[in-house]
């Protein structure tokens, strides 16, 4: 789930309001979260209003100021900054009504109910002292990232624990075997984030996730669309932890922080959450097998990749800390999720076209464009003119890619090929 906060809102805004637009917090969201940090002496907290998230740091790019003053910065809240979600939870009941969808099969969410049930990862999520002296090392624009890095994770899980929470409730009376396992993985996905916010305390701050689920807006999406950006959410949040795990397991000497060591085991949450979803999908078939899941497929695939290529590139000091090439590493957890997912869509992209990423490279420049003129000091009307060429090329490159030729592919007779994916 880390991946889908930030890539369902770069889908977002290119899909019509009927299908997706921001609205208030919902009622749910605002009961109290049992797992939610608290605020503790010597710590920061960390709220997000509408328009931009502010985080208190005394920690983050340096030590504290003598005199006990806190630096403070300001995260603007942009396509790429993780969000919060809502659907449409009456379809939903319809779409897991065994009286009306002859498709669920109601064996295989038996199985995966008790997969979910067995919580491999209960005793995984333990610290030690070595994560609090890990992050004494860290020091200049790495520990700044680094602390991004804690903070934007921390903010999609603990997205993703809210959907899941809601569904599990909503889904119990029409589809009990269904909504136990939305709600065994609300429970992974609580626990992701509560270790994530533990590993802030180390830099000394904290997530103020309490005040998150009341204050921020939440973007609605229709349970299709939930489906698509989920799956791939959870595939390419699995085959990022796993790629990480290996190469540091490699290259021991870029271990920088203890969390990486939790990845080899964090991974196969993912990978069991994305299995789920494929198993949703095959019982909708009716968003597979036509032309306009096609498009939708390739249309939620571009806006996964892309957002992910952006978001990553921005930070290669992050990945460059941990000894990786950012670009390189994108394009492997591209590809892999791709060839993952082509299991289950109807349709992908060519990503393996040398093509594609020269398109993504040059999205990256367009997107430097657009950040430099926002942090010139010219006056609001003229950026917004000067943003327009940037914008246009964006427009332009990110409609060439979905034009490329696809890959027709997807099989709803793919379960024997998922055991393949367990590492």
């Amino acid at each position: 789930m880390a991946a889908m906060a930030s890539t369902m809102g770069a889908a977002a805004v290119a899909m019509p309001k009927a299908m997706v637009e921001a609205s208030p917090a919902s009622s749910f969201v605002s009961q109290r979260v049992s797992f939610v940090s608290q605020r503790r002496s010597g710590l920061v907290a960390f709220g997000v209003g509408n328009g931009s998230a502010k985080v208190s740091m005394a920690a983050a790019g340096a030590a504290a100021p003598k005199g006990g003053k806190q630096q403070k910065k300001e995260i603007d809240e942009t396509l790429l900054t993780p969000r919060f979600y809502t659907t449409d939870f009456d379809e939903m009941e319809r779409l897991f009504n065994v009286e009306i969808n002859k498709n669920l099969n109601e064996a295989e969410f038996e199985a995966l109910a008790a997969e979910f049930k067995a919580d491999y990862n209960q005793t995984h999520f333990v610290r030690n002292p070595e994560f609090k002296a890990a992050a004494d090392k860290l020091q200049g624009p790495l520990r700044q990232i680094f602390v991004e890095f804690l903070e934007r994770s921390c903010t999609a899980e603990f997205s993703g624990f809210l959907l899941y929470k809601e569904l599990g409730r909503r889904l119990k009376k029409t589809n009990p075997v269904v909504a136990e396992i939305f709600t065994l993985m609300s429970r992974d996905e609580a626990r992701h984030a509560g270790f994530l916010n533990k590993g802030l305390s180390d830099f000394n701050l904290a997530l103020d996730l309490g005040f998150l689920t009341k204050a921020r807006k939440y973007t609605f999406f229709r349970p299709q669309f939930i489906f698509y950006a989920t799956y791939l959410s959870e595939k390419i949040g699995y085959w990022r932890y796993i790629s990480i795990f290996r190469h540091l397991k490699q290259n021991p000497e870029y271990q920088c922080y203890p969390i990486f060591k939790y990845f080899e085991n964090w991974c196969q949450d993912e990978n069991r959450h994305g299995d789920f979803f494929s198993a949703l999908l095959k019982a909708q078939p009716q968003f597979l097998n036509d032309w306009q899941a096609k498009l939708w497929s390739r249309f939620f695939c571009l806006s996964v990749y892309v957002t992910m290529y952006l978001n990553d590139v921005q930070r290669t000091a992050f990945y460059e800390g941990i000894g990786l090439n950012t670009r390189d590493f994108d394009m492997h957890v591209i590809v892999e999720t791709n060839r993952t997912t082509a299991r289950i869509f109807p349709a992908v992209l060519d990503v393996e076209n040398p093509v594609f990423q020269e398109r993504l490279d040059k999205l990256v420049v367009l997107n430097q464009k657009l950040i430099d003129i926002g942090t010139t000091s010219a006056p609001a009307p003229l950026k917004a003119i000067q943003r327009v060429p940037a914008i246009l090329g964006m427009v332009s490159e990110i409609l060439a890619l979905y034009l490329m030729k696809p890959v027709d592919c997807g099989s709803l007779d793919f379960a024997e090929k998922e055991a393949e994916l367990v590492y």
